[in-house]
């Protein structure tokens, strides 16, 4: 047995589906056996498995045992003179088995080998090759250094950012991803330390193959695509902190005590830094543009205030007094933002008629508010409506600015329809076409791309033509069949027009769905088109806002709908649960095997299957009742099911 690849999985069905596609293209003519090791997946992985897949090699694990102890399980019965840590979220070229074999056959001296790795977006990614982390390289790292000087020999060493990406190299770590070993090595200096749950198992492997004297190497000859699938996203702080922990277990096992604490003080101070500069970052992002609009409103409404005083009411700019524009008019600024915001005048990408809509609201709000108000605080309604007109003259005005400074995050005039094309043989590009008609209603142009050369109606150009199609018919996304196309030629197309910053899929054989773009963890990456709709800002604020209303109209009418409960001692306790964010009135119906893909919603105290009069409903249209109330959330959804089961808002699950 030439080479044994091993791959652990958790949840990742789709993506392991794609991936064993591309290790069976590249084990064509090579000894080559496969191993899945599954921990404990809860999405029908291994149910995949032994239908599209009953050759692999499947370990299944009652519980989620972790990536060390996962992958030893499948070394201690490999058979390959080579290992390969495999992960599921990757596609390998057809000749990168081979062309890593022949690599290593050449040099003895290999202990580990990696490759040229690239992202969703046809991006290289600097993982590929890496430095050993000593305290001052990780501090490097952590602080945010490393990104700041990517090709400097010193505060890049992490990523080796002086080393060429595309010539081979000794390097001194591997990616975890794709590490390719010899199996003699591994028995000489043991297997994956399992001490490492998640992160830094990869750095002690290579460090201890380079103790046992052999050499890594970085082979840039070949390439995959890695989606970067983590538990957490290496921006945030869930990741330096799991980073960390990592690094100190490092740090203990291979560094002297005095070098440890060292190390663990750098690392410490880093994470401080990042935290204090997360902190900082996320309050500017979210407050910048509402503080802004609010300066510029109230700036507006003094010299409107002035004016309106010494030219209409007096000549005596002091008429109105000083709480008037100290207290009166930031509550009514205040009112009018809240509108906007609710009515989503701050999501992204920005529209001027939700912000106008949230105005007219507001207004309404603050004429209410100043009826209500006592004799002595109503001043002027005129100044209301001026001060109105203003807001819905200077927020677009702000907004165009930015547009055309060229902040992308404000960008105007986007339309949420896009444009696709297909790449692929005429039978598989049509059944993907259809599937992205079928499964979305934002969809403004679909073109299908021939692979072969050959003129034909149906297509609009061929493969050779891709650079003119996307700048002719200005398309957002390509979607390539890899039933039709190689992997290798999906990545080389990929990395040809990653210059047109467009969004990559890619649809495997006789699957409903379509991967893709730059990570596993977005919802919009793995997808039937269109299934984030209850993810969208306005829609989760429209539905907390019907979980608050509804929670306190269930609290107000309880003495009496406490007595039609069926479990009424349940009734509150769902009640308060709701009002504090812990659950919501609807949300996904759960059972054992149900598809786990969807967006992220709390725990619903109902579900859409509960519009029916009668549960006993199959899995798979429980799935479909499932995705649908997803992909086409509306709040009028939500009322229905509620107001059809008033009876069982005690309902425990």
């Amino acid at each position: 047995m030439k080479l044994s690849v091993i791959i652990v999985n958790y949840n990742v069905k789709y993506f392991l589906e794609q991936c064993l596609y591309s290790v069976y293209a590249a084990s064509k003519r090579l000894d080559v056996e496969i191993f899945v090791v599954d921990n404990n997946s809860v999405d029908g992985s291994t149910q995949m498995l032994n239908e599209k897949f009953p050759e692999v090699h499947l370990i299944e694990n009652k519980e989620n045992v972790g990536f060390s102890k996962a992958n030893n399980q499948a070394i201690r019965l490999s058979k390959g003179e080579y290992i390969l840590l495999l992960n599921p979220d990757t596609l390998v070229e057809e000749d990168t088995f081979s062309k890593c074999i022949h690599f290593m056959d050449a040099h003895p001296d290999a202990g580990g080998l990696g490759v040229k790795m690239i992202d969703g977006k046809g991006n290289y990614l600097p993982e590929s090759k890496r430095g050993f982390p000593t305290p001052e390289v990780a501090f490097y790292k952590i602080s945010g250094l490393t990104k700041l000087f990517p090709k400097s020999k010193k505060y890049a060493r992490y990523y080796l950012g002086h080393l060429s990406s595309g010539k081979t190299n000794e390097i001194e770590i591997l990616a975890g991803a794709y590490m390719m070993m010899r199996k003699s090595v591994l028995d000489e200096i043991g297997l994956l330390d399992e001490t490492f749950f998640m992160y830094g198992e990869d750095i002690d492997l290579s460090y201890r193959i380079i103790k046992g004297g052999y050499k890594n190497y970085y082979f840039p000859e070949t390439r995959i695509i890695h989606y970067k699938g983590e538990s957490t996203k290496k921006g945030s702080l869930n990741y330096v902190f799991t980073f960390y922990n990592a690094m100190a277990i490092f740090a203990r096992k291979h560094l002297s005590k005095g070098n440890a604490k060292i190390f663990s003080l750098a690392i410490k101070t880093a994470i401080w830094l990042r935290a204090s500069l997360s902190f900082v970052e996320r309050i500017l992002k979210n407050t910048v543009l509402p503080l802004a609009d609010f300066l510029i409103i109230w700036i507006g409404f003094y010299v409107v205030k002035n004016f309106w005083a010494t030219h209409i009411i007096s000549e005596n700019i002091n008429y109105y007094p000083p709480e008037y524009i100290g207290y009166v008019v930031p509550i009514y600024i205040i009112i009018w933002l809240a509108c906007v915001f609710f009515s989503g005048g701050y999501d992204k990408p920005v529209r001027l008629g939700r912000i106008l809509k949230g105005l007219l609201i507001g207004t309404i709000a603050v004429l209410v508010f100043y009826s209500l108000m006592s004799a002595e605080y109503r001043f002027s309604r005129a100044l209301i409506l001026l001060g109105a007109l203003w807001a819905a003259i200077s927020m677009p005005l702000l907004r165009l600015i930015l547009h055309f400074s060229g902040i992308k995050s404000f960008r105007l005039f986007t339309q949420s329809e896009r444009r696709y094309i297909v790449v692929g043989e005429k039978n598989e590009a049509k059944r993907v076409a259809s599937l992205l008609k079928s499964t979305s209603d934002e969809i403004d142009f679909i073109g299908l791309v021939n692979t072969k050369p050959d003129i034909d109606s149906d297509f609009i150009g061929t493969q050779s033509q891709l650079q003119d199609i996307i700048r002719l018919y200005k398309i957002d996304e390509i979607i390539f069949c890899s039933k039709s196309l190689q992997p290798q030629e999906i990545i080389s197309l990929m990395s040809a027009l990653q210059q047109t910053h467009i969004d990559f899929k890619i649809a495997p054989p006789e699957s409903l769905f379509i991967i893709g773009s730059n990570s596993i963890n977005s919802t919009e990456d793995l997808y039937v088109i269109g299934i984030n709709s209850i993810n969208q800002p306005q829609n989760k604020r429209n539905k907390r806002f019907f979980d608050i209303s509804t929670s306190m109209a269930f609290l107000i009418t309880s003495p009496v709908l406490i007595f039609f409960q069926k479990c009424p001692k349940n009734f509150f306790l769902n009640v308060f649960n709701v009002l504090l964010g812990k659950k919501t009135w609807v949300g996904y119906y759960d059972y054992k095997n149900a598809e786990k893909k969807l967006p992220q919603i709390k725990e619903g105290i109902l579900s859409p299957i509960d519009i029916f009069p009668v549960h006993k409903i199959k899995d798979e249209t429980i799935d479909r009742l499932n995705l649908l109330y997803a992909r086409n959330y509306k709040v009028g959804n939500d009322f229905q099911i509620v107001f059809k089961n008033l009876r069982n808002l005690g309902k425990n699950k």
